[in-house]
């Protein structure tokens, strides 16, 4: 369970946080403060896993309020304001979010610190055999599909589906392959077309220009080939 302290001067905005928050079955809100003086007093008296962090507050920016912690939780930006951007990165924050935020961006940040904080606790697969897990949205709800499970991925437009080897019928959420991507490990998982993420794993066999998932058969792009020559070891 990641806990969460949510910092922003605005009261409507710190509701929306609150009530996004909520809606991430992995986190806690802790807190809620609408200046960094009162953070800093939850962060003496809480332990705090994640900040989301207004920048432009009185008094004390959301950045100096990042900068002067000596121990710092993981952060995530949320501004109505672009040009931070890059300062807030050279911060190691995990995200910046620009408001108006939808719940979809702000489950990718989420799930972005879940990533970090299982690898910081060492509760990944590599490290722990736990088989790892994300969240999608399905039917106004988060669904939580095991990533070990996830046989293939196609793309539909504004939709994915995600085919998976428990079961015969698919998920099928609206979010972008890119995105798909930046959430699954990239050591179990390749792009082997613009429409196709498939599981290392679950890869029967490879053709010059097809992948199989049992008898499935999935095309290769011309972009991807490299990719799947250095998997195969017969690259060129």
């Amino acid at each position: 369970m990641l806990r969460c302290l949510a910092i922003d001067d605005e009261p409507l905005a710190l509701e929306l946080l609150e009530d996004n928050i909520s809606k991430v079955p992995y986190m806690q809100l802790v807190a809620k403060c609408s200046n960094p003086i009162e953070a800093m007093k939850v962060l003496q008296e809480q332990a705090v896993d994640l900040i989301f962090l207004d920048i432009q507050m009185p008094g004390l920016t959301g950045l100096q309020f990042l900068q002067s912690l000596t121990q710092k939780p993981m952060a995530i930006l949320v501004t109505a304001y672009e040009k931070y951007a890059l300062e807030g990165y050279n911060l190691d924050v995990v995200d910046y979010l620009v408001k108006p935020v939808s719940l979809e961006r702000f489950i990718r940040a989420c799930n972005k610190a879940w990533e970090l904080f299982q690898l910081r606790n060492k509760t990944t697969t590599a490290t722990a055999g736990n088989p790892g897990y994300i969240f999608v949205n399905v039917d106004y709800s988060l669904l939580k599909v095991i990533v070990s499970d996830i046989t293939w991925i196609e793309g539909l437009k504004d939709y994915i589906k995600i085919n998976l080897k428990s079961s015969s019928k698919p998920v099928i959420t609206r979010m972008s392959m890119k995105s798909m991507e930046e959430e699954l490990p990239a050591s179990d998982f390749i792009r082997i077309h613009k429409s196709f993420i498939v599981s290392k794993e679950h890869i029967t066999a490879v053709r010059k220009s097809s992948v199989f998932i049992g008898n499935m058969e999935l095309p290769i792009s011309d972009n991807y080939r490299d990719a799947i020559g250095n998997l195969t070891g017969k690259a060129g």
